[in-house]
């Protein structure tokens, strides 16, 4: 997963554009906010851990195989890259994990008995709300 991570950090490309928020003058003079581009199809990822970035990405994801992120919120370009950056890899590392699988549930003699039970006793309440008849 490392070198996944390592792959994508270097063949990442970045371009900075205009923020919006606070900042004064500054924000109209400076292009502060960062925007990553990230060819996935370079990482050459198993498909099931694909899947799962596809999925995670969400519309972030182009069709073309690009994931992009804008970060905007802080006021410098560093910490925006530092931010963009560390949102990317923690994306990555979110794809890499594998989702745990459910356990199923066992269900003893008593709480089937039971379950059947509360089944018949609703069954019986709904059979007795057809029509009245007044004979």
């Amino acid at each position: 997963m490392d070198e996944v991570i390592e792959r994508a950090l270097t063949s990442v490309s970045e371009s900075f554009i205009a923020a919006s928020g606070p900042g004064g003058q500054n924000v109209n003079k400076v292009a502060t906010a960062v925007q990553l581009r990230l060819n996935v199809f370079a990482l050459r990822l198993p498909p099931d851990i694909f899947a799962r970035l596809k999925l995670l990405a969400g519309s972030r994801m182009t069709a073309s195989g690009e994931i992009i992120l804008t970060a905007r919120r802080f006021r410098t370009q560093e910490a925006n890259r530092a931010d963009a950056r560390l949102r990317l890899t923690e994306l990555l590392a979110e794809a890499h994990n594998l989702p745990q699988k459910r356990a199923r549930s066992r269900l003893n003699r008593v709480g089937k008995e039971k379950r059947l039970q509360g089944k018949k006793l609703r069954g019986s309440v709904k059979a007795g709300r057809g029509k009245v008849s007044f004979d």
